[in-house]
């Protein structure tokens, strides 16, 4: 049967604000996202037998419908009206419950594999709303672009070119719950939002929008935090913020020869993860 080997990419938030909580329960956001060539790799195989499987292996990650990548495969079965199945194999690079948008991106890569795969011819768009029914970051990922993410993240516009950049991406290994930092966020009346840059020419422009609201409710419980983002800046870095809801912390550098002196720095001794990377 057919396959597909493909890469999902992790993401940073350039700029993560908290609007208002929504009467569902979702916080209306307003972010700028970027992807980074950290990937975990996709193999999608379509199988004669109905059915689903998922293979990771690593602990965090459950191999059956618990997993977002299983439900990305069954709503595209479901649409193709087959008797066929998915094997679905999963090589994890992008550390687990990190606020890099693993899980969301492996969900993206597999729906965009099966609409190649089983030959439906869906348009990004309509990904993208499947996507959100699975998470709000997938449509992101299906996207394929920087862009500014707007209501629950569904909400997508192409963000102006940006130039390149070195991104050392560290983790310390805490686990921070997403739902305990929205749950624990104090929500400020906003006058209104910092207006965002029509051009980007350097990465310290890039660095000038660099905002995460959740930083006020994660930092106070994990100060490791602060402490990375301090020790990239000293090392050389543009800027320094944690994504998402942490824990991992990136820093932008100009180069990666800075990028890969702080992440010497900062893995010694402390067997944390660390990867520079590069926009995509």
């Amino acid at each position: 049967m057919k396959s597909l080997t493909l890469q999902a990419p992790a993401k940073v938030n350039y700029r993560l604000d908290v609007i208002r909580r929504r009467p569902d329960g979702y916080h209306d956001l307003r972010m700028v996202m970027q992807r980074v060539n950290l990937c975990d790799t996709i193999t999608v195989t379509l199988t004669e037998t109905p059915g689903i499987s998922v293979t990771c292996g690593k602990n965090g990650v459950p191999d059956g419908p618990g997993n977002i990548a299983w439900k990305a495969a069954r709503t595209m079965l479901d649409l193709a009206d087959q008797e066929l199945g998915a094997a679905i194999d999963i090589t994890k690079n992008i550390p687990v419950a990190a606020g890099l948008g693993g899980g969301s991106s492996d969900a993206a890569t597999v729906l965009m594999a099966l609409n190649e795969l089983l030959g439906l011819g869906l348009p990004d768009k309509r990904l993208m709303e499947i996507g959100v029914t699975l998470g709000a970051d997938v449509p992101f990922f299906v996207f394929q672009k920087a862009a500014l993410a707007e209501g629950i993240g569904e909400q997508l516009t192409p963000m102006p070119a940006m130039p390149a950049a070195w991104v050392l991406l560290v983790n310390p290994g805490v686990h921070v719950s997403t739902a305990w930092v929205y749950r624990s966020l104090q929500l400020t009346n906003r006058d209104g939002l910092a207006k965002l840059p029509e051009l980007f020419r350097s990465v310290e422009d890039i660095c000038s929008i660099f905002s995460n609201d959740l930083e006020s409710v994660t930092i106070p419980a994990f100060p490791v935090i602060a402490e990375i983002k301090e020790t990239m800046l000293r090392e050389g870095a543009a800027g320094a913020m944690m994504s998402g809801s942490g824990p991992t912390v990136f820093g932008l550098f100009r180069d990666r020869e800075n990028a890969e002196r702080a992440r010497t720095v900062l893995t010694d001794g402390t067997g944390w993860f660390a990867a520079a990377v590069e926009t995509i």
